[in-house]
């Protein structure tokens, strides 16, 4: 039997999830093994982010910026890949390295920026990436990873891989040259890309109405030629059924599309910022009633594949997983001073050399045995 084609389009919102839960007997039934690693995958991530919080607060971390209330996207879109794509994220998008079977103490590591970190503490935290599972390092500035997917996904194309680049945004980010740029591209040269956009509705503190005056994000595809999907960002099986068709379109040689994923930042933008002088308490409680996570835990609950022990004995768990991760990655020694010059070049010009002769001369500052 032909499944049929997913409802997607650019100005609808494409659910799975119905109000009640349930799933929408028109599309196909999930599979249930597959709802119940998405489910610990997000559960996982909530409690880890909720705990890395708390550690910033005491001065244990220097900065993170967590996706509460957006944990869909990245874990739908986890599952949705195959080993040999690479993702070119943004902020709340880290945790897709997880999915994927980085480990959680080098990936925590990353945050404590030390000799445990494969990035050997060069990134500010919340900016994780690793090479054994394709994800790319990305920058604080908005939307520079989008043009770099775009041309991954070129490279791929010319080299004949069945792989698929998907770089991603925020709402803001499709204001910037780079996204537009990036876009264009897209269309004229059919790449296999996925632009996907994580519209939360802020921009750090300006909101999407004030930045575009577009019906909706995923329309702005049709201008470069490709199509555009809007997805309940809310609702992990429409993310990750949207992805899967948007990244088999991509392997078929169809060329690029763009999704555009509707969901919120219940948390802060980062730990540096105060959201309580931009929005109000009403409209983040209003989305909390959307929250993916407890979405999905209602559907298990209704179909029998969730009940309330197995649950506290999962979080207990995890809860035990993060807190030991977290001890060994935080007794991690700093990098080593020379590997500074690491990185650069394929051989160390002869002026570095002597640099790093002269620095290994020096005693290490106090405390600091090695490292920096």
């Amino acid at each position: 039997m032909t499944t049929p084609p997913l409802p997607l389009s650019d100005t609808g919102l494409f659910r799975v999830l119905r109000d009640d839960l349930s799933v929408d007997p028109a599309l196909p039934a999930p599979d249930a093994g597959l709802l119940l690693r998405m489910h610990r995958e997000m559960l996982r991530l909530r409690l880890l982010e909720t705990r890395m919080v708390v550690l910033q607060r005491q001065g244990r971390v220097g900065f993170y910026g967590s996706c509460t209330g957006q944990e869909a996207v990245a874990i739908g879109a986890g599952f949705a890949l195959q080993g040999g794509d690479w993702v070119f994220p943004a902020l709340r998008e880290s945790a897709i390295m997880l999915v994927r079977g980085f480990p959680l103490v080098g990936y925590l590591a990353q945050v404590f920026g030390n000799s445990l970190d494969v990035l050997k503490g060069r990134q500010m935290p919340s900016h994780m990436s690793g090479k054994q599972v394709h994800q790319v390092s990305w920058s604080s500035c908005i939307g520079p990873q989008v043009p770099q997917a775009v041309g991954a996904a070129m490279a791929m194309k010319q080299r004949g891989d069945r792989a698929v680049a998907v770089g991603f945004c925020g709402d803001g980010a499709t204001s910037q040259p780079d996204v537009h740029n990036a876009l264009l591209f897209a269309g004229r040269f059919r790449p296999p890309c996925v632009v996907v956009c994580q519209n939360n509705h802020w921009s750090i503190s300006v909101p999407t109405s004030k930045q575009t005056a577009s019906e909706t994000i995923a329309i702005k595809a049709r201008a470069y030629g490709i199509p555009g999907y809007r997805v309940d960002g809310n609702d992990v099986l429409a993310v990750h059924g949207a992805l899967q068709h948007a990244f088999e379109r991509a392997r078929r040689g169809e060329g690029a599309s763009f999704v555009e994923c509707v969901t919120y930042r219940i948390g802060a933008h980062s730990t540096s910022d105060d959201p309580t002088r931009y929005r109000s308490q009403e409209e983040v409680e209003s989305w909390q009633r959307k929250d993916p996570l407890v979405r999905l835990q209602g559907h298990l609950r209704g179909a029998g594949l969730l009940e309330e022990r197995g649950l506290a004995a999962l979080q207990e768990e995890l809860t035990a997983e993060i807190e030991a991760a977290i001890l060994e990655a935080e007794q991690g020694p700093p990098p080593a001073r020379a590997t500074v010059f690491d990185d650069v070049y394929a051989e160390l010009p002869w002026h570095l050399r002597e640099q790093r002769e002269e620095l290994l001369r020096l005693p290490p500052a106090a405390g600091h045995g090695g490292g920096h």
